[in-house]
């Protein structure tokens, strides 16, 4: 009986083994092979990326390094931090569009039958591959011809395109294609304690390149005068000397982050500290450099003071931070949003505001014309407003895009809006032109910036959008414009096709 019952179980797993077999096994068996299959096809096809980790989040993100526009295409990368340490690739990358520039005065004095000439030199960084170099205004200030060596010891005569003293910029031009370049990164990306590289020209040596961490951001040190000055510096400890100014602040993927500007020192040299301008902020101002011949500053209309311990108490804010406005200027952007003298700016377009540097950085990005949310406090409570912001003039410019910016940019001018002030003392309604482009065909008609539009043909015009609309409907035809000028007497007329 024993025995009997051992053969059953024998023979009850043996029919259960060849049941699994016939009926299941082939099933494992073509599911493993899909996979495998899934596999191999994957990584045929699939090209391999660089993978770079988020030091807060430990989360992938990908990059490449794709050609760009560096006055169109906006920031390169996402993520929040560079974290390779490989300087070498870096440098590698870095150094060939690092330029030394010298700037040379020289004035002929035929009266004594002598001559003297002056020089300066420094650094810069060809940003596009046509020539475009962007350097400090300091560098080349005190000169009226640039010689411009590259790092292969080519050596060209540049071409002042305009300069920004308010943000310690100048653009130059060599003639030449396929020049090396950089790509702009995202200076708003940038840690503190994350690493960087200075790479420049100091006392004149080829491109000597330093590594250091980043200090501290939103860094004022009063070096610039003026109005419409912005010091929100990048602090480095990576040592930059003299010759160093205008040179790359680059991360370790060699990403422009900055351009090299100034340090602090009692000795006339490198100290520890190092500023350098954020790229975020250059590539706008050498953008208006290159398109109008300067820059255009859009305007909250507002006049500022630092949010200290009492202002903090007195206001009832939550922290010793903001920026407290001291007088809101009639007419302008702040006062149409409803702001008021005494409130508290804490942020700009969802960007946490905390000092006096930070809020000029984010406000100095944009052009007249552009809308932007504040969050600002009054009275112990937050709110916020949508503030278009305007020129010196108190004039919104309209921010045209598309076909719109197209069309204009082929005429080559450039239109904004009559101001309140300057409608009530010319009392007419119109459009200014502003910037006539050279070589454009608007500049072939002998039209005159100050030009103020009041017809396109036989319609009446007070407002950017109906210039534009004007043009488009025609479009290839011939346009007259009826206008005048301020200080000059009589109507004028300016005949052109539009394309």
């Amino acid at each position: 009986m024993e025995l009997s019952l051992k053969n059953f179980k024998s023979q009850l797993i043996q029919r259960v083994i060849l049941i699994f077999m016939k009926n299941y096994f082939p099933i494992a068996a073509a599911s493993f092979c899909s996979a495998l299959l899934a596999v191999l096809v994957f990584s045929i096809f699939q090209k391999p990326q660089k993978i770079f980790i988020d030091r807060n989040d430990a989360s992938a993100m990908y990059t490449n390094y794709g050609e760009a526009d560096p006055f169109l295409s906006g920031i390169q990368r996402t993520f929040l931090s560079s974290s390779p340490t490989d300087f070498i690739a870096a440098a590698e990358r870095v150094t060939p569009a690092v330029v030394n520039i010298r700037a040379v005065e020289s004035a002929n004095y035929s009266w004594w039958g002598g001559s003297s000439f002056g020089a300066s030199s420094g650094s810069g960084v060809i940003i596009s591959g046509d020539g475009y170099i962007v350097t400090n205004n300091h560098v080349i200030e005190e000169g009226n011809k640039y010689q411009v060596t590259l790092n292969d010891r080519r050596e060209y005569e540049a071409k002042l395109v305009a300069t920004d003293p308010f943000t310690d910029l100048a653009l130059l031009k060599i003639e030449d294609k396929n020049l090396p370049s950089l790509v702009f990164g995202n200076s708003d990306s940038l840690h503190v304690g994350e690493w960087v590289l200075a790479v420049g020209n100091p006392f004149n040596l080829e491109s000597t390149v330093t590594a250091g961490i980043v200090s501290a951001k939103g860094r004022s040190i009063d070096i610039l005068e003026g109005e419409y000055t912005i010091e929100s510096f990048i602090q480095t400890d990576a040592a930059v000397n003299p010759g160093n100014s205008g040179g790359a602040l680059v991360n370790t993927n060699g990403e422009l982050v900055g351009i090299n500007t100034a340090i602090i020192t009692r000795s006339g040299k490198y100290e520890g500290y190092s500023f350098a301008i954020p790229a975020t902020l250059v590539q706008k101002i050498i953008r208006d450099l290159r398109d109008y011949g300067e820059v255009k500053r859009g305007l909250l209309g507002i006049k500022i003071a630092p949010v200290d311990g009492q202002i903090a108490k007195e206001l009832n804010l939550p922290s010793v931070e903001g920026v407290y406005i001291s007088t809101v200027t009639p007419e302008g952007g702040a006062e149409d949003a409803g702001m008021q003298d005494g409130d508290v700016i804490v942020g700009i377009n969802g960007m946490k505001i905390k000092t006096i540097p930070e809020l000029q950085e984010q406000v100095g990005r944009l052009h007249p014309g552009s809308g932007i949310k504040v969050e600002y406090i009054r009275n112990g409570k937050r709110y916020s407003a949508n503030v278009t912001l305007k020129d010196k003039d108190d004039a919104a410019r309209i921010v045209v895009k598309g076909d719109d910016e197209e069309i204009l940019g082929h005429l080559g001018f450039t239109l904004r809006e009559l101001s309140t002030d300057e409608r009530r003392k010319l009392r007419v309604s119109g459009v200014y032109v502003e910037n006539i482009k050279v070589g454009s065909p608007i500049e072939k008609t002998e039209m005159d910036p100050g030009y103020i539009i009041t017809k396109v043909g036989d319609v009446k015009v007070s407002s950017v959008q109906e210039v534009i609309n004007e043009f488009k409907k025609k479009k290839g035809k011939e346009i007259y414009l009826e206008g005048f000028y301020e200080n000059y007497p009589g109507e004028y007329y300016y005949t052109f096709e539009v394309k």
